[in-house]
This record gives C-alpha cells, structure tokens and sequence, in this order.
C-alpha cells in the first residue's frame, strides 16, 4: 500500500502564512535540510517534489524510510516540541522548498493563536502515521530494513 503523505502536509491556510516569512531554498541537487539528532534551526515547506525522510534507531541497526510530497512541512514536530530531530532529511533534486526560521516561526504562532490549532492537527496526523508505522509499516509505505552491523 502507498504512503500516504498527508500525514505531512499541513492545512493551506498555515502554509500560506508560513510561505510569507519563509525565503527560498536552492536544490539543484539532493539536499540534506536535517539530520536525526540535530536541533532545529527552523521548518521547511515542500512546494514542489519530494523528500525523503530516514530514521534509525539508537544501535544505527534499524532504518525506517519514506517519501513525502508537496505540501509537506518538515521538521515541525521538533521545531515546535523543541527537541532534537527524530529523522534525517533529504529533499530530491528539483524540489521547490523554502524555510522559515525558528524564530519567524514562533513569533507568527504567537501572533496568532488560531495558528496553534493548525499545527496541532498537522502534529496529531504525523502521531497517528507513526503509530501506524509501528503496528505495520507496509499499510503507511514505510521500507523497514536492517543495517548492517
């Protein structure tokens, strides 16, 4: 079964307002935007393409990858619980992003405290993939693979 990438892609009205802060982001070739265990510096909006976004587990033993489309906005559960990222990722070649920094970002959620129910409802879906990740990886498209030791 596909993924299902809605579970990354955001209500328009949350993305329109993010758009007007965020400024372009170049990727005339593969980019990496985040690494697992890095702090966020900001959020990243796909508008056009797709990324991919790659987890492992603390042994490096365990991989979990897939693929998100437009409309996705990536790197908010950490941006907005201010933790460490939990996956790596990588925009494809030709993807149309931009980004908004941490602190645009929080100044606009501040702002405008009906934001705050839109991110919240992108965050619930993004629990709710994961849990089904959890339970069956193939019904979310999820590829589980075991690194080499």
């Amino acid at each position: 079964m596909q993924f299902d990438s809605s579970a990354f892609v955001s209500e328009p009205e949350l993305v329109q307002r993010l758009e007007g802060l965020s400024s372009a982001v170049p990727c005339d070739v593969d980019k990496v935007l985040f690494r697992q265990g890095e702090f966020p510096a900001g959020l990243y909006i796909l508008h056009e393409g797709a990324a991919n976004l790659t987890t492992r587990s603390i042994d490096g033993k365990f991989a979990i990858s897939l693929q998100t489309t437009a409309g996705s906005l990536l790197g908010l559960p950490s941006l907005f619980g201010r933790k460490p990222h939990t996956y790596t990722a990588v925009a494809r070649r030709g993807a149309r992003l931009s980004f908004i920094n941490r602190e645009d970002f929080s100044a606009l959620i501040h702002s405008d405290p009906t934001l705050h129910l839109k991110v919240m409802h992108t965050l619930a879906a993004e629990v709710e993939f994961a849990r089904m990740a959890i339970i069956d990886p193939l019904c979310v498209g999820a590829e589980i693979e075991v690194a080499a030791a």
